[in-house]
């Protein structure tokens, strides 16, 4: 066989490398797009709440920041099952926290309960979005220091999940003196356990690949159903329960080392 002949070939078998390269590399772009676009739909969720909130469907309002945090319970995991995560993502998906999670329940609960409050509704309300920015702000700081297994301080889907749980659950009453008080009271309790130094278990390390215990999936299957008897009511009790855990288990501690 000539020189020029097994030059041809290998000129080729070049070419045909870098087609295959590029054909496989085109469905990575594709990849790619598909958790900013999760995390885009979150972000809708979000500004979905606020515009519901300003027509006075809380109820529609509440149930957009539990769609929200479907959609932000997606994008990570994709990213991560699909190896596309990047700093752009870290960076874009906490801008649609902030949005979903930090400025949306803040508004959705002060229409709904706390304008009668005057500036003490304003100044919880601004609690709540204040620290909901400074517990992100925190977390992408530590997210290299974190071992994953935990969180520290209430995150921020956890704390707008009690809000609009709250707000579900009471959107058909008319807010008195005493329900307005009490929604204050819990809004800034939710931001203040944003910012604390609790821990609370992270769920990020589940692997959806592996294989599960028969006993997670019918748990599972069965936190679905108990969910479907009273969503508002009992999403509200999950997140509250969630949220109450670490600093029960903390006072716990103190009375019983």
């Amino acid at each position: 066989m000539s020189n020029s002949e097994n030059s041809e070939k290998i000129i080729e078998i070049d070419s045909f490398s870098e087609t295959k390269a590029s054909e496989s590399a085109r469905p990575r772009k594709g990849i790619y797009l598909l958790p900013n676009l999760l995390t885009t739909g979150a972000l809708f969720g979000g500004f979905y709440a606020v515009l519901s909130s300003f027509s006075g469907n809380y109820q529609m309002a509440a149930i957009a920041i539990f769609v929200a945090m479907v959609f932000d319970g997606l994008d990570g995991r994709v990213a991560r099952m699909t190896n596309t995560q990047s700093d752009f993502g870290v960076q874009y998906d906490s801008l649609s926290d902030m949005v979903s999670f930090g400025i949306a329940p803040a508004i959705v609960v002060y229409g709904w309960g706390m304008t009668s409050l005057g500036k003490v509704g304003i100044a919880a309300a601004f609690v709540y979005a204040s620290c909901a920015a400074l517990r992100l702000a925190r977390f992408n700081v530590q997210s290299g220091i974190n071992s994953g297994k935990f969180f520290i301080g209430l995150p921020s889907p956890a704390a707008a999940a009690l809000i609009a749980g709250f707000v579900w659950s009471a959107q058909s009453l008319q807010p008195s003196f005493l329900l307005s008080s009490f929604s204050a009271f819990l809004i800034a309790l939710a931001g203040l356990l944003m910012v604390s130094n609790f821990k609370y278990p992270s769920f990020k390390q589940i692997d959806l690949r592996g294989k599960v215990p028969f006993v997670v999936i019918l748990s599972i299957v069965m936190s679905f159903v108990v969910i479907t008897i009273d969503p508002p009511r009992i999403l509200f009790i999950l997140a509250l329960g969630f949220a109450l855990y670490s600093p029960a288990k903390f006072v716990w501690s103190k009375f019983y080392p």
